[in-house]
């Protein structure tokens, strides 16, 4: 299919349904977009506000509206010239039984249960019962508490099926004779059984490799795809599948070959496979590029040297970024993820046990080393089956031996990082192409889906929050050891995805994002100042904070807010900052002294009088703000892909980290009579791809465009397929510390350019950048005839 021009996330959830999202209907036609990109739409557990967690595949939320609504919303879309891309959840669903029929169809029979498939179940570790760490306390101090009901066992509001014949049983013999194991919540670090998604034991993983599990899965989403109510899907976190690549291959057969893209995150130089069935991810890879035009690399250098100062954290904690990542890395693999880690030693010592005699004296205790020496150097989120052996080098697996003391038990790390990789045998071992295996295809998979959780929990919800320079720059996809990109390598990325993948996604908020466009776009500004954000810090001391990295966190939060000083949500977001940080509490170890005094520091300062402080430094440097704000947007909305408004953020909208980002927002038609600044960037771009879909679709080029002058690097400009031309400021409170544009100049591509920002004023040839800029830090032209023209402006 042609891809959208535009789409638009709403987060659908009780309190806003399919009949809200149709009221929306007029405003979103308005704005723009082609398609609207609607959050998980099939059945999940009651009052869930996000929607991943599924709990029938086969039948469209009732809470939203069910099947029927979903048909008239779109019914009423198509009439508004809007489409609807639907975001699919293939890697897990809701481990509530009462909810899921066949989780609780397991729970009842066992392995022989036709929906035995549908689960990564490891049976036998759990002597031939799954383990549900569902109970509050112990389950010496919990069992009174639960109660028999015909064939339900019951314990408080959740309720689980009996084994057939057990129901008379004694409560102790009844617990014994089930399939299922209820333990206390504590134990699902160590003890659990099943695959769940990330450390998340309430969301059990998904066996989508299987042909009867595919198809069962996603009958009512490729239905909907026939019967034209869906146009294209939005595949959540495929890094979590056993095999990615074959999951999409089916995929893109069932649906015809819709639009798709997928929710995979690039790290560092990492491209999306080339084999990937798919249009490209869904932008994270985009947001990187476009921030990383407004951090000024000389100010994150000075910010860093400051950062150490005032926090006085040590190297691995948060101190620098790679030694910060990895300490994190060790500490989930031996704490959160201490399950999914034993599970691959269970696997790799019955590969071993069943092998030749090279295998046979690998012990269990030099397996697990060598499966976390490896997992913590894994420096992206996940191998693949083409070019694994370059994400786990022979480097990789020489450091990895380091960590042992006797070179003979290093051994253990070639065994685990052949079988990560996915490499034959000897040809006389069950690894050989004579006689596969089932064993070492689970252990390349399962390796290769702890590889993911592990990148996602050290990176993104721990070393994120120990390691805070600059927090803008700390956003899913983001490269802290990187903060800043330059034009040349911007240009480049565009270059790439016009040539590679045209019809990728591209974003800059999310329901994902820790923070919203808006409040980044302020929060980079201190990069470009690092100075003033020291006076600051100082005018603000008299405020004590439980601990400084805290503190310094915290004020960032607030000028990304611009001085606002709503308490409960900047408190809210801290709290979260510093459980996930698990430095001084966490989400499972939970220090009330804390975070008592975490939640006074923020009343009294940046949620108190100090905020005064923040709104006067916010003031002074709004306007280099509104350019690094507008200038992110012209880029994300003009620059090769398909972009993404998160809703709300098509104008001003600073929000931070989840559930704040998930707020309801207006919808008003009235609104786009008369737009405000980012709003009428947002509008004049959106209706010139609908007009021009040649220009900014899959066949369209992007041309770089220099400035020349003393002032050249501040500005961004390319044109897309010879007919629009994007120019940008960047870093723009060094550029008026400097002077200002003086004598720097674009030249324009052959012909006359009209502003689509300002109607009325022309230009051509080589135009002065102080005249450009003239009424904003950012310009949108389009090439008309010289008739249409009035002379250059």
């Amino acid at each position: 299919m042609t891809p959208p021009i535009a789409t638009y996330r709403l987060q659908l959830q009780p309190a806003f349904p399919f009949a809200a999202a149709e009221e929306a209907l007029p405003y979103l036609a308005g704005l723009g977009v082609s398609h609207l990109h609607l959050s998980p739409v099939l059945e999940a557990v009651p009052g869930s506000t996000h929607g991943y967690d599924v709990t029938d595949h086969t039948t469209v939320r009732r809470e939203l509206g069910g099947e029927a609504g979903l048909r008239r919303l779109a019914a009423k879309a198509r009439e508004s010239g809007l489409g609807l891309v639907l975001d699919i959840v293939p890697n897990h669903m809701s481990a509530s039984a009462r909810h899921n029929r066949p989780l609780w169809e397991v729970l009842r029979a066992g392995p022989s249960s036709p929906y035995a498939s549908w689960f990564d179940i490891d049976w036998a570790a759990g002597d031939g019962r799954v383990l549900l760490p569902v109970l509050a306390g112990p389950l010496g101090t919990e069992a009174d508490r639960m109660t028999v009901e015909g064939d339900v066992l019951r314990y408080g509001e959740t309720r689980f099926p009996l084994r057939e014949g057990t129901a008379h049983l004694p409560m102790a013999e009844l617990l014994d004779a089930q399939w299922y194991r209820l333990g206390w919540w504590r134990l699902a670090r160590t003890e659990l059984n099943y695959r769940r998604f990330f450390t998340i034991s309430d969301l059990i993983g998904l066996r989508v490799e299987d042909e009867d599990v595919f198809a069962a899965t996603h009958a009512k989403v490729l239905e909907l795809l026939h019967d034209g109510v869906v146009d294209g899907l939005r595949i959540d976190h495929p890094d979590g599948l056993a095999d990615p690549e074959a999951y999409l291959r089916r995929l893109n057969t069932a649906t015809g070959g819709r639009w798709t893209v997928v929710e995979k995150i690039l790290t560092g130089d990492e491209h999306l496979p080339a084999d990937w069935q798919v249009a490209g991810t869904t932008g994270y890879d985009a947001l990187r590029h476009i921030d990383g035009l407004f951090t000024d690399p000389s100010g994150t250098s000075q910010l860093h040297s400051l950062y150490r100062q005032f926090t006085g954290v040590d190297d691995d904690l948060g101190g620098q970024w790679e030694p910060t990542v990895r300490k994190a890395a060790y500490r989930v693999l031996t704490h959160d993820l201490a399950a999914e880690t034993e599970h691959l030693v269970r696997l790799a010592r019955r590969i071993c046990a069943a092998g030749g005699p090279e295998l046979r004296d690998h012990a269990p205790w030099a397996l697990r080393l060598a499966l976390r020496e490896l997992l913590v150097r894994v420096p992206v989120y996940r191998p693949y089956r083409v070019g694994a052996a370059s994400v786990l080098p022979a480097s990789a697996a020489a450091a990895a031996k380091a960590a042992f003391t006797v070179a003979e038990e290093s051994a253990a790390v070639d065994v685990v990082r052949d079988l990560a990789l996915g490499l034959l045998g000897d040809g006389d071992g069950p690894d050989s192409e004579a006689t596969p295996d089932p064993d070492r295809e689970r252990f390349r998979a399962r390796f290769a889906q702890t590889s993911s959780a592990l990148h996602a929990k050290s990176v993104e919800d721990a070393a994120f929050y120990r390691y805070t320079p600059l927090l803008s720059v700390n956003e899913v996809g983001g490269d802290p050891a990187r903060p800043s990109v330059e034009p040349a390598e911007f240009h480049a990325f565009c270059s790439r995805l016009a040539r590679d993948w045209p019809a990728t996604g591209t974003v800059l908020s999310t329901h994902d994002t820790k923070r919203s466009a808006e409040v980044r776009a302020r929060i980079a500004v201190l990069s470009e100042c690092p100075d003033r954000w020291a006076a600051l810090l100082d005018r603000v001391a008299g405020v004590p904070a439980p601990d400084p990295h805290l503190a310094w966190v915290a004020w960032q939060t607030s000028v990304g807010l611009g001085g606002a000083a709503e308490t409960e949500r900047i408190g809210g977001a801290l709290l979260k900052a510093a459980r996930e940080a698990a430095l001084h509490t966490g989400w499972t170890e939970q220090d009330a002294a804390y975070e008592k005094a975490l939640s006074d520091f923020v009343a009294a300062g940046p949620g108190g009088q100090q905020a005064s402080a923040v709104r006067e430094f916010a003031q002074e440097t709004e306007d280099a703000a509104r350019a690094n704000s507008l200038g992110a947007a012209l880029l994300h909305l003009t620059m090769p892909g398909v972009p993404e408004l998160y809703q709300g953020t098509e104008a001003e909208y600073t929000a931070l980290v989840d559930p704040d980002n998930r707020r309801p927002v207006p919808f008003d038609p009235a609104a786009l009579a008369d737009p405000g600044d980012k709003l009428g960037v947002t509008l004049a771009a959106l209706r010139l791809r609908r007009e021009l879909p040649e220009v900014f679709g899959p066949a369209s080029s992007h041309a770089p465009l220099t400035a020349r002058g003393p002032r050249a690097a501040h500005c961004v400009a390319f044109c897309r397929a010879e007919q629009v031309v994007t120019a940008v400021t960047r870093l723009s409170l060094r550029l008026a510390e400097s002077g200002g544009w003086t004598g720097t100049e674009l030249v324009l591509p052959d012909g006359v350019w009209a502003d689509v920002l300002t109607p009325g004023r022309r230009f051509s040839g080589a135009v002065e950048l102080d005249k450009l800029f003239a009424q904003r830090p950012v310009a949108l032209l389009r090439r008309v005839a010289p008739e249409e023209g009035e002379g250059p402006g």
